[in-house]
């Protein structure tokens, strides 16, 4: 469906926003029925919305005929019920490639990750990104993680552009964003969209909507949904033992083990979401697969917490 016929994202996009991993099989190619299967299955758990191929559905390793099929599979097990944005990324024309290909499967919008030459400062980022938008008739959230920093001033000026729709921080620099938020709501676009895109967003998330960044990814959602569930409960009712036990009991120590090896953010949630028995298959190179033993805590702790919730 074009992004006209459907209401604004504005108004969409709301509770656990659900990354789905990448299907791959046992020779490593792209694995349609596990792929739906897993988006079935989170779908029917309540998802508020799915990002497919994004970081945590590993979009940098997909071949451009893949990421069309994967975003295609996941419009139709939505079928409509929730919106559906895909990952789009690289240089301009490559993310205009993958923008169109978005297009095609029936995507709602897109995730925009950080561009492959980030350092071409904010001039180049705005060149980048209003060209995007213009190349498409999705809606974009632009993505700021890793080496690419926003200026309040540019997101202010990005947000002037109508199918700009919303930012996501992954940097975890609370002043920046808060200056970003502040800059845009004094530009006058009140219907702009912010997401905390923080790895393990839930162990941050509360200091996030202090300063006004309402939404959040969970890549939990993939493995533990009812955990998932269970926090994001939490926090509309402002549980703050709930959300005390969950921090202490899973989130810190599970950010602790995340940090022990680099691509666990996605190795190790796919190797949980395997363990929940979705057979979504192996990481691509260059990740690696998790320690076996980092997987065991990671499934000890899940016991813990839900031990301790119930």
């Amino acid at each position: 469906m074009p992004a006209h016929a459907a209401p604004p994202l504005s108004s969409r996009l709301s509770g656990l926003l659900f990354f789905p991993v990448t299907a791959f099989d046992a020779d490593g190619a792209f694995d349609p029925s596990g792929y739906r299967a897993h988006l079935e299955a989170r779908i029917d758990d309540g998802a508020g919305a799915v990002f497919a191929a994004c970081g945590t559905g590993e979009f940098p390793a997909l071949a451009p005929a893949e990421y069309e099929r994967c975003v295609g599979l996941a419009v139709e097990a939505v079928a409509g019920r929730v919106p559906v944005l895909a990952g789009t990324g690289y240089g301009t024309t490559l993310a205009v490639e993958y923008a169109r290909a978005a297009e095609r499967a029936g995507a709602d919008g897109l995730l925009v990750l950080p561009p492959y030459n980030a350092e071409s400062g904010q001039d180049g980022l705005l060149r980048h990104y209003t060209l995007l938008a213009q190349a498409t008739e999705l809606d974009l959230v632009l993505y700021q993680r890793d080496h690419l920093a926003f200026t309040p001033a540019t997101v202010a000026e990005l947000a002037a552009v109508p199918n700009i729709v919303g930012f996501k921080d992954g940097r975890g620099d609370l002043d920046l964003m808060l200056r970003i938020v502040s800059a845009v709501r004094t530009a006058g676009r009140e219907d702009f969209l912010f997401f905390n895109g923080m790895p393990t967003a839930e162990m941050t998330q509360q200091a996030y909507r202090a300063i006004g960044v309402p939404l959040y990814s969970s890549a939990i959602f993939c493995f533990a949904p009812d955990l998932a569930r269970a926090f994001h409960q939490a926090l509309e009712k402002g549980d703050s033992a709930t959300l005390a036990t969950i921090t202490d009991v899973f989130l810190r120590p599970y950010v602790e083990l995340r940090r022990l090896r680099p691509g666990y953010a996605v190795s190790l949630v796919k190797a949980a979401t395997r363990a929940a028995g979705h057979p979504v298959g192996s990481v691509r190179a260059p990740l690696t697969e998790p320690e076996p033993e980092h997987l065991r805590t990671l499934l000890e702790l899940l016991d813990r917490v839900r031990g301790a919730l119930a």
